[in-house]
């Protein structure tokens, strides 16, 4: 069965960075889209960063571009979100996401464009 899982959250200080992977497995990692979204307390889940199947294009959220990197290593099966210069307002539960299509070059924006989810990973910046 499709598996995906998370690591690297944790605690950081305004400024600093944390590297995010998502180990995948059950399916063919390598021709599907993966993204990143991220869940603040209180607030609905948001888009934070997508990679297509072959590595590029790659799309980000206003919030984050210039400071985050999307990033796969499809011999690895594993999916990257490096974050840099994080703020406090990126505190959040991460979460990486497969998407429901295969192929193509596709801006995968919406919840709804992706079916797994692995189980999320605590990020908490402080200032």
């Amino acid at each position: 069965q499709v598996q995906l899982v998370e690591r690297g959250g944790g605690s950081v200080q305004a400024g600093g960075s944390l590297r995010l992977s998502c180990a995948a497995s059950g399916y063919l990692f390598s021709i599907y889209t993966m993204g990143w979204f991220r869940q603040a307390p209180g607030k609905e889940r948001e888009f934070v960063a997508a990679i297509n199947w072959n590595g590029g294009p790659t799309y980000y959220a206003d919030s984050v571009k210039g400071r985050f990197t999307i990033s796969r290593d499809n011999a690895k099966n594993t999916a990257y979100l490096q974050m840099s210069s994080l703020k406090p307002e990126d505190t959040a539960a991460y979460y990486c996401a497969k998407s429901r299509t295969y192929g193509g070059n596709y801006n995968l924006r919406l919840e709804a464009d992706y079916d797994y989810w692995g189980q999320g990973t605590q990020v908490t910046v402080s200032s």
